[in-house]
């Protein structure tokens, strides 16, 4: 039945998350969510504002007003804008950390921190154990929202214990279902030609963590007592499981069914159905299986269907399987039991009164989760965090300052990267934006584009996979199994110019096999490059440049993120680390505090393998000397004593001990190697100094210089060869534009983390 506009003045709501038809678990809720409350409340406005995965979107209904970019920062602060200025009048968000861009999904704080109306927040996902980034977003989500939904009591409790939400701020509203009536499965089995058929059911998206195998590893026990059953497996694979991997877990299901005999026996529904087909699939069932395989899942849709619409239900005991089915309205068994499983499905087909009664207790108790009752408590909840909200102020466009809100990144553009790349690689250089094919192709540039593809895939890009496996090829066809080093020329022919390259480029290749090896989340490239990186890493120990060095280490702790346990890159990097302290020591006074008697490129590498060794080791000594030099090094690379902006020391005779310093020709890559660094120092030290000299040494690529001209060229995504007393360089060459790409997807993967970055002074 309509009911009319809430009488707080609730008119205008809308709902932030996934959105159908995009097929995932999120965007079904929040698409139920919105249409349940439009349909329950005659003169109230409900509005969505989606997430998406992919560049194209989706064909959203009228009902979607703006769409979020998940992997771009900028797009939240856009929508919050959007709502502010549209008479919004509640948020409710829906929050799960895989469908928001940035670490643990951090880009919503974006949105939030924005919002000008009260917001209440849906918790599909409370961890008990979370990591540090996991535990701050939710703690700042948390802090953000007028209220919190969660579906489960367990869910309030993790809460209330583990992250200090106070107990009045959390609602619990269970999961929404459709009222369906309580029918006897024979009615719609008919509809999948199985009406002679026991039907045992699992539905959902396909991944390898829903335990199907079990349930079909159980099978030939249950066919053997009930040779009439049949078992469906409803849902396409996982859209995110079907772009990395393929259809490999509906395969493996597949030849396992072949092995056990039962392939008579099993069906397979590969697409996402609509919510009238999965309500006739459901009434077809004689028992559900829900068989996960991982105890810490809070909540399942799947589950609250099915028990809603008065099925007997069989699952593994995860967290919300515990607390739906108690009081008899479904069974558990252990995890990865397939005998317990065969022998529950048996019982249960060989008790039918019992069974019976298992259903009509799940249907009853699921009366209370219907959509039209989870509809009217949602808008208590909007009416509380309305009225509680002390210090409302009106919607409206949040103005603010630059030293308030964070300074906006150029968008990502790609354009000049994928010109510069063809099958071999990443070609050295451009005439203006035309490739040089006379220059042919070096590692050095090949190991910048493999960094900046590995980074581009943590931010979710759809092209980083292919990239990144143009540019390992090329770094592992470079590799000289014969000396144990790089070579690093090759001419456009294919010709290697030399038997090996230098020390620096050696480093640097290590550097980014240890990004793919710490951050790729791609096997295929880890394995490759595990090989390689293995093979090639003891050659550095005979290199004698400290800015080799550097590179290796800024690798080596890459890796080690991941494989902390490896005691030989360990041993390794304590050998490098103390290299580059000494050769600090040695080199430093007063006025010199540096690592060599002459300032060259790429130099803030050096203070930033430092902080890392200082941290990661951990040695005290080493943090001090990162921070005095990156210091000294900030210092010495300003306009004037204000420190207007970046001056990087010029290529056109550097910065020897005791003369003089060059001014021009300034390259991009000083640039970027400052901003790495001082993010480095951000990380570490959390001094929002570092943020700000990040920051500036990145606008220099914008027009803060000593020219006010821009490096960065918009219009191709390319970055311009430096800068000359009078002009810039218009040629757009690999290492320049890596080097901005480098710089910018560095700082969106630190903004879009909890701890934010600040803009300019």
């Amino acid at each position: 039945m309509k009911q009319g506009a809430p009488r707080s003045g609730i008119q205008r709501i809308a709902f932030v998350g996934n959105y159908l038809p995009r097929q995932c678990g999120i965007a079904t809720f929040t698409t139920d969510l919105c249409e349940s409350i439009a349909a329950e409340y005659d003169g109230t406005t409900c509005i969505a504002v989606p997430v998406n995965d992919v560049e194209s979107g989706y064909a959203y209904p009228s009902r979607v007003r703006f769409e979020l970019d998940e992997e771009d920062a900028l797009s939240y602060r856009r929508a919050a804008d959007f709502l502010n200025i549209n008479n919004v009048d509640l948020v409710c968000l829906q929050h799960e950390y895989g469908i928001f861009g940035g670490r643990a999904g951090s880009h919503v704080l974006a949105l939030l921190r924005e919002l000008r109306m009260p917001v209440v927040t849906t918790l599909h996902t409370v961890l008990h154990e979370p990591d540090s980034h996991q535990r701050r977003v939710l703690e700042e989500v948390a802090a953000m929202s007028d209220r919190l939904v969660v579906m489960s009591h367990r869910g309030a409790q993790f809460l209330r214990e583990i992250y200090r939400v106070p107990a009045e701020k959390i609602d619990f509203i269970p999961h929404g279902i459709p009222d369906v009536p309580f029918v006897d499965p024979s009615f719609h089995k008919d509809l999948f030609g199985v009406e002679d058929k026991i039907v045992l059911l699992s539905f959902g998206l396909l991944s390898a963590n829903k335990g199907i195998e079990n349930v079909i590893a159980a099978l030939p026990a249950i066919v053997a007592r009930y040779p009439n059953v049949v078992y469906m497996i409803l849902g396409a694979t996982h859209p995110h499981v079907r772009r990395t991997e393929g259809e490999t877990y509906r395969l493996f299901l597949e030849r396992l069914a072949h092995e056990a005999d039962v392939e008579s026996h099993v069906i397979f529904y590969n697409r996402f159905v609509t919510l009238e087909e999965l309500v006739e699939f459901i009434g077809a069932a004689d028992i559900y299986v829900t068989p996960y395989l991982d105890a810490r899942q809070i909540v399942s849709g799947t589950l609250a269907y099915t028990l809603g619409a008065g099925k007997a239900v069989i699952s593994t005991p995860y967290w919300y399987a515990e607390e739906l089915l108690a009081e008899e309205r479904g069974a558990l068994v252990p995890f990865r039991d397939p005998a317990a499983l065969a022998e529950k499905t048996i019982d249960l087909l060989d008790d039918a009164t019992r069974r019976h009664a298992m259903r009509k207790r799940a249907y009853q108790f699921g009366r209370e989760m219907i959509w039209p009752r989870v509809a009217q408590r949602y808008m208590e909840s909007f009416q509380r965090a309305r009225v509680e909200r002390r210090h409302h102020v009106g919607p409206g466009f949040a103005v603010k300052a630059l030293d308030q809100r964070p300074g906006e990144l150029p968008p990502l553009r790609l354009d000049h990267l994928r010109r510069m790349t063809d099958d071999t690689g990443m070609l050295q250089h451009a005439s203006f934006t035309v490739r040089n094919y006379r220059e042919g192709y070096s590692i050095d540039d090949n190991a910048r584009a493999l960094i900046v593809s590995v980074l581009l895939e943590e931010l979710g890009r759809s092209e980083a996979l292919e990239l990144s496996s143009r540019y390992l090829a090329f770094i592992w066809y470079a590799f000289n199994t014969e000396t144990g080093r790089f070579r690093n020329f090759m001419d456009y022919q294919r010709h290697w110019m030399e038997e090996n390259g230098s020390d620096d480029s050696h480093g640097r290749a290590l550097w980014s096999l240890g990004t793919v090896l710490g951050r790729s989340r791609t096997l295929a490239l880890q394995s490759m490059a595990a090989w390689v990186f293995e093979q090639a890493l003891p050659a550095i120990l005979k290199t004698t440049s400290p800015r080799a060095w550097a590179f290796a280490l800024i690798g080596i702790h890459e890796y080690l993120r991941r494989f902390a346990g490896d005691r030989k890159a360990g041993q390794l990097r304590d050998e490098l680390a103390a290299r580059l302290l000494t050769s600090y020591r040695d080199s430093r006074s007063d006025e010199w505090r540096w690592y060599e008697d002459g300032l060259t490129y790429c130099n803030a590498a050096l203070p930033q393998a430092m902080l890392l060794c200082g941290q990661w080791i951990p040695n005290a000594d080493m943090t001090g000397v990162g921070l005095e030099s990156l210091g000294w090094l900030a210092d010495l690379q300003r306009a004037d004593a204000a420190g207007k902006h970046f001056v990087p020391v010029g290529s056109n005779g550097f910065f020897r001990r005791g003369g003089e310093r060059a001014r021009f020709d300034q390259q991009p890559v000083e640039a970027q190697a400052m901003v790495s660094a001082c993010l480095e120092a951000y990380r570490s030290t959390g001094d929002k100094r570092w943020s700000k000299e990040a920051r500036r040494a990145f606008e220099w690529f914008l027009g803060r210089n000593d020219l006010d001209l821009p490096l960065y060229d918009p219009t191709t995504g390319g970055c311009r060869d430096g800068l000359h007393p009078d002009r810039p360089n218009e040629n757009q060459g690999a290492e320049s534009t890596l080097s901005f790409l480098q710089a910018l997807l560095e700082l969106r993967l630190v903004e879009n983390t909890p701890l934010s970055l600040e803009v300019r002074p």
